[in-house]
């Protein structure tokens, strides 16, 4: 499922990255090879014309019935996203109650605090009920997710109010590049089912550029591959997203790599859980 959008606007930044993910013939092969028979279906784009809180919304609205619409069909949603907003949209449409987030961003910014005026990096803060009340009600089937039930993993690129953020909220935070042993006792105790977010900026800058953000100090693909693994051991993945890829900073194809890799090891693991 492809949501190619960035700050609302489509085949642009991350969104033009979410869409390369989605006609990319190595993802696709990776995900034939785990037996799926992948088709893309791509959420309409939004009003240009409306303003950029209210197109992003208007998208989530869409995602989540699209969502739905996949899981009726018994299809397995992974979500090529330009943004980690989409979170928002898949969980309610997905009734996801634990939810492990790879990211090297906290994502817990408010519009009391933030100072970039991007409203992506309230994706978590919106999840988890810390903001943006009216519109995230609007979601069909929206209920937050308690800050407890959300393991956030690689985290560690932080402004000092991001830091003071992460340290008051209860989510459950495992910095940098992880070992498996914390990302186990991150996941004990969540509830199920579960939603896999993967911000592929979580991946170490050795890796890759994954997009303007990305920052040293993460985790390799292999542990990546082992969070994705320890999450699917930990109990049913009913849905999944790889999000943030902007092919302008990933001068190698590292991270393009990556995505296939990682969209490969979600595809096997949700085939094992059927």
């Amino acid at each position: 499922m492809s949501w190619p959008f960035d700050r609302g606007l489509p085949d642009v930044g991350m969104g033009a990255g979410a869409a390369l993910l989605a006609t990319d013939p190595a993802l696709h092969a990776a995900l034939e090879a785990a037996d799926w028979a992948p088709t893309v279906q791509r959420v309409t784009a939004a009003d240009p014309d409306a303003p950029e809180v209210a197109r992003t919304f208007d998208l989530l609205r869409v995602l989540a019935a699209d969502v739905r619409g996949a899981l009726a069909r018994d299809a397995f949603p992974l979500v090529l996203a330009g943004g980690c907003l989409s979170a928002c949209a898949t969980v309610a449409a997905s009734g996801a109650r634990g939810v492990v987030w790879l990211d090297a961003h906290a994502d817990l910014d408010t519009p009391e605090d933030n100072t970039s005026g991007f409203l992506d990096v309230m994706a978590l803060s919106v999840l988890t009920g810390g903001c943006w009340r009216a519109q995230r009600a609007t979601i069909d089937g929206f209920a937050p997710i308690a800050p407890g039930d959300v393991a956030l993993l690689g985290v560690r690129d932080l402004a000092p109010h991001q830091a003071d953020a992460l340290a008051r909220s209860a989510v459950r935070a495992v910095a940098g590049a992880f070992a498996p042993s914390a990302v186990d006792a991150a996941l004990a105790p969540l509830p199920l089912p579960l939603y896999l977010h993967v911000d592929l900026d979580v991946l170490d800058t050795a890796v890759g550029q994954a997009n303007a953000h990305a920052s040293p100090g993460g985790p390799s693909l292999e542990a990546v591959l082992g969070a994705v693994d320890a999450t699917f051991d930990h109990g049913r993945v009913v849905a999944a997203a790889l999000s943030a890829y902007d092919p302008r900073a990933d001068g190698d194809g590292g991270i393009l790599a990556a995505a296939g890799a990682i969209a490969g090891r979600i595809a096997a693991r949700a085939r094992e859980q059927r």
